[in-house]
């Protein structure tokens, strides 16, 4: 089975050989939830036509050009996706040279390899409104968060590159991505914590905003579909999000439904009181911060003025191409049941909610002899469970009959 690598290198690549290679992907940014589904994707589902290596950042920093340019070159795949993107609240060096420059260096190497460069950006880079399409963008401008500044610049510089140096390139843009294995709570994953940890007493937006949701498990389908189809994807964007958008209030409220919970209440707090609160909270980090307690306020926090302001995406061009939705009925409230409970279980054993650990987690037979007597447990465990692996052994002397 193939397998996402990230230290097998060189000519000798067994999975590169015989008279039908598979095409070797390099993947950025697999260890965020987006390059975390598109590795599981392809080391899953492409076995016998893809072979993905995911580097580490010790091992591929696209802050710096020669290691793209080292490692492109050993390893010479036939694409490269990034999914690589700097935290949110980072500064501007951090946001520049992983958002934008590491985006404009894997994009010339990719240009010298003459290979396909799939570059995933956000919505971030568009203005407020209902219904906006590819061709819709923010001005440059000095007043844009870091992160939307360099995913713009990003954006902007890989169509030019498209247009005078031949690269071969697609953008997809994505809205509020929802997906299970964000091991960060982040985004949309930030506002469902909120909602179970009750830490939302009002409703922090107002009736009839609406944004678009971007399913995290179609997008490997998707970036797929592009790479087997380059002549009409090539130096495109396209949004790739689900077909109707979702009004906050009504998502927040059947969370809480969801979760049984009496908060938050259905009143909505006007957006100066929540500025404003904003701004207090920033002043009492700074004054704690002299005092040696260290106090990080979420960065979802740079995008709290969109909770008041409606912004949808059109997926007209998505639904107009070639590509079929792999889950056409799926939508961010059918995968709500499942989210509740992977979020729920993974939060109650990291100790991050406990409101909910009995239900969901079930009850840990051994919790009390590892809690009150460990000394008991150990011994017992050594009498009854750590003989080897009965299947292994009899693999290991099968193998070692067969050795010449």
């Amino acid at each position: 089975m193939t397998s996402v690598q990230d230290d097998k290198m060189g000519g000798d690549d067994p999975a590169r050989e015989g008279t039908e290679r598979k095409r070797l992907g390099v993947l950025i940014g697999g260890s965020g939830l987006i390059g975390g589904t598109l590795a599981h994707y392809f080391k899953t589902q492409t076995e016998h036509e893809i072979d993905i290596r995911a580097p580490s950042s010790k091992k591929l920093s696209i802050r710096n050009a020669d290691d793209i340019k080292n490692y492109l070159i050993r390893a010479r795949p036939d694409f490269v996706i990034n999914s690589a993107v700097a935290a949110l609240d980072c500064d501007a060096q951090l946001a520049f040279e992983v958002n934008y420059l590491g985006c404009v260096n894997l994009a010339r190497a990719c240009c010298a390899l003459g290979i396909p460069y799939i570059h995933i950006s956000s919505a971030a880079t568009l203005p407020n409104g209902e219904n906006l399409s590819e061709e819709d963008h923010l001005p440059l401008s000095p007043a844009l968060t870091h992160y939307a500044k360099s995913k713009l610049m990003a954006e902007r510089t890989l169509r030019h590159m498209g247009k005078t140096q031949g690269l071969d390139f697609t953008i997809i843009r994505l809205a509020i991505v929802y997906g299970e294995h964000d091991h960060k709570i982040h985004g949309f994953h930030r506002l469902f914590f909120s909602i179970a940890d009750e830490a939302m007493p009002f409703m922090v937006t107002r009736k009839g905003v609406k944004h678009s949701y971007t399913n995290a498990n179609k997008i490997p389908y998707f970036v797929h579909h592009v790479l087997n189809h380059r002549d009409e994807f090539s130096g495109e964007t396209y949004h790739l999000v689900d077909k109707e958008p979702v009004e906050m209030a009504e998502l927040i409220l059947t969370i809480r439904s969801y979760l049984e919970l009496n908060r938050p209440r259905e009143i909505y707090v006007p957006y100066p009181v929540i500025r404003s609160g904003k701004v207090f909270l920033q002043w009492l980090a700074s004054i704690l911060n002299w005092f040696g307690i260290s106090v990080r306020l979420p960065p979802e926090l740079i995008f709290l003025e969109h909770f008041y302001k409606t912004q949808t995406l059109s997926s007209l061009k998505l639904r107009e191409s070639s590509f079929v939705d792999p889950f056409p009925q799926e939508t961010i409230y059918t995968a709500l049941p499942r989210l509740v409970v992977y979020y729920l279980e993974r939060w109650g054993h990291l100790n991050l909610i406990t409101t909910f650990n009995e239900e969901f987690l079930g009850k840990f037979e051994l919790e009390e002899d590892f809690v009150q007597n460990p000394r008991n447990l150990l011994n017992s465990i050594h009498a009854d469970s750590i003989a080897p692996f009965p299947e292994l052994a009899t693999l290991r002397q099968e193998e070692q009959q067969d050795a010449p």
